[in-house]
């Protein structure tokens, strides 16, 4: 399956929200096959419980409490991974959150959605590329677990239209488009301004995510970092309670065989589905 061995005991791998579902799946996975892993997420206890868990499976990984809603707690793990690493070469963004059940569509809680989905990741990447290792030999990979929610093209409102057109992304236009959906969620206005009908806030959020994604991926073309996004699918995991095609561990050997696809293979700005790795599209 791994016809390329690139990396060794000392490629460092973060993953965030991973105490359980697909980011631990992922951890445990990236533990298999001999990285140096580290396990984060907001909650110290079941973080710790996590990594206790992975060592009675003779896997050894490594731990940092980290909320990514929070400019305190990233710098703090900057700092933390700085002095006990001083680079990285993998990144996964999973911590992510829904108030929605699967068939419910509620936006009350649609700014913390937002902040954790979208800000969270940006505050995190931002803070952690001076730290990448960027080798030409292996190069550096990001991997944003995203939705195809998020890549719906059945929308009518202009700030999310504008999005998908290739020359009109910008950190600018990506905020008013989230500053837009938040003021409308207020104003009680959002469903008949022409944003998703589903899980609406989670879908705006992940479209913000894919929009910064490539647009990432282009300001760092040429650098050895690449940076993707990846669909997991109907996942059965606490998100959508437990209902799902298939388990987070499925889901995870897909997305572990994405981040670990050969330096000659590895493209950017791509959005991957959870079939395959090499099912992708652009973003």
């Amino acid at each position: 399956m791994y016809t390329c061995r690139w990396w060794t005991e000392k490629t460092v791998a973060i993953v965030t929200g991973a105490n359980k579902g697909i980011g631990f799946a992922i951890v445990e996975k990236l533990a298999e096959l001999g990285l140096m892993v580290v396990l984060t997420c907001r909650n110290e206890i079941k973080g710790i419980e996590a990594v206790l868990c992975l060592a009675k499976r003779g896997l050894t990984v490594e731990f940092c409490k980290l909320d990514v809603t929070s400019h305190e707690s990233i710098s703090k793990f900057a700092c933390w991974l700085n002095g006990r690493f001083g680079v990285l070469d993998i990144l996964v963004n999973n911590a992510g959150v829904s108030f929605n059940e699967i068939d419910s569509n509620n936006v009350e809680k649609a700014e913390l959605v937002i902040r954790t989905n979208f800000y969270g990741q940006k505050m995190l990447i931002q803070e952690l590329l001076p730290m990448f290792r960027r080798s030409a030999a292996t190069k550096s990979r990001i991997l944003n677990i995203s939705s195809q929610l998020g890549l719906q093209n059945k929308v009518s409102n202009p700030a999310l239209k504008n999005l998908q057109k290739e020359e009109e992304i910008s950190e600018e236009k990506i905020d008013y488009m989230l500053n837009k959906f938040v003021e409308d969620v207020k104003k009680g206005t959002w469903k008949e301004a022409g944003w998703p009908m589903i899980w609406t806030d989670y879908s705006v959020s992940k479209h913000a995510v894919n929009a910064y994604s490539r647009l990432l991926s282009k300001q760092q073309k040429g650098l050895n970092l690449s940076i993707n996004c990846f669909c997991p699918g109907f996942t059965k995991t606490a998100m959508t309670g437990g209902m799902g095609t298939h388990t987070a561990q499925e889901a995870a050997e897909v997305a572990v065989r994405v981040i670990l696809l050969p330096p000659e293979k590895l493209p950017t700005g791509k959005f991957f589905k959870w079939l395959s790795p090499s099912l992708f599209s652009m973003l």
